[in-house]
């Protein structure tokens, strides 16, 4: 296994340098100007515009930029923020833990709600917890979360005042404390907890139903095992391969933040920060999130593979 990783981090690596150039290359070529603010300012000369072009190196060709970016990033810099001046990577750390108490408990949740509702629905197919789940998982599914966040802000927020409309981080300690936290998470986690467990509770569902049918568990069964034996112990293991990708691929989205969730509650998260940077042709902050995007779903898609092996004996690496 050692050698299999060493030689998937080893492909790992140009995958990574092609696709921040592609990225790279995509936001120079767009159209916006970051130093648009200052052309509307009369005040501001066209030279002292040249000289915070040229403070800024966007005075050069994008594939100079590109290599001086690479340079820096092997350095441990990602570059500064045209917007606010500021380290990206401070930017970064200031909005992460925003987005990883709403977005990554959301996901938690889900997941810990998707794999026992699919497993029981799986097992009673056509009974009415079945249905009720199915039901619950196709309008989870398909209605969007803007919708179902105006739907929840609506009847808890404005008619029954039992939560605030707008997510803020709460300074305090002790169970009051807590419990103004817990009030400010309940909407915006609870809006992404309906989608996630939606869509992972029809694919675990649909994985242990193709499970069930197979030969092998009714030799299982002809043994004597008992049911519960059968599915925790046999059909659940062999369920989870497929789902382990998605749930491992999706793991690199809670860093990416929920984009609608978060402007929705006005959450001070990583998807709110990718929004406004886009809006303010804020490359160095675009350019870093993306990124960090792309090495965690290399990162997560390798980890995927690995599972691979630990839930089923018959993966061999080689």
């Amino acid at each position: 296994m050692t050698q299999y990783i060493l030689r998937r981090v080893l492909i790992a690596i140009p995958t990574i340098l092609v696709i921040s150039f592609v990225i790279f290359a995509i936001l120079a070529l767009a159209p916006g100007d970051p130093l648009a603010q200052f052309a509307l300012n009369p005040a501001i000369p066209e030279s002292t515009r040249e000289r915070i072009r040229a403070s800024l190196g966007l005075d050069q060709p994008w594939p100079v930029r590109y290599v001086k970016w690479v340079s820096s990033v092997s350095r441990g810099d990602w570059g500064i923020s045209f917007n606010t001046k500021a380290p990206v990577l401070d930017l970064v750390w200031q909005r992460l833990p925003q987005t990883l108490q709403v977005v990554g408990l959301a996901y938690l949740i889900a997941i810990l709600l998707a794999i026992p509702i699919g497993i029981i629905s799986a097992v009673k197919q056509y009974s009415f917890f079945d249905q009720i789940g199915t039901i619950f998982s196709f309008i989870g599914f398909s209605v969007p979360s803007f919708f179902t966040g105006l739907v929840l802000i609506l009847l808890f927020a404005v008619n029954l005042k039992w939560f605030p409309i707008v997510y803020k981080t709460v300074d305090g300690s002790g169970w009051a404390g807590f419990g103004e936290q817990i009030r400010q998470m309940f909407l915006p986690v609870t809006v992404l907890v309906v989608q996630q467990t939606a869509a992972l509770t029809r694919f675990m569902r649909s994985s242990m139903l193709d499970n069930l049918s197979l030969d092998y568990v009714r030799t299982a069964r002809a043994k004597g095992l008992k049911d519960q034996t059968v599915v925790l112990r046999h059909v659940l293991s062999n369920s989870l391969i497929p789902v382990v990708t998605l749930v491992a691929l999706g793991i690199p989205t809670i860093f990416a933040g929920a984009i609608v969730t978060e402007n929705l509650f006005r959450v001070n998260g990583l998807g709110a920060l990718l929004i406004t940077s886009i809006q303010n042709s804020d490359t160095p902050v675009v350019m870093a999130l993306t990124f960090i995007f792309a090495i965690l779903t290399v990162i997560f898609n390798l980890i995927a593979d690995i599972m691979y092996g630990l839930l089923d004996p018959r993966v061999r690496f080689s």
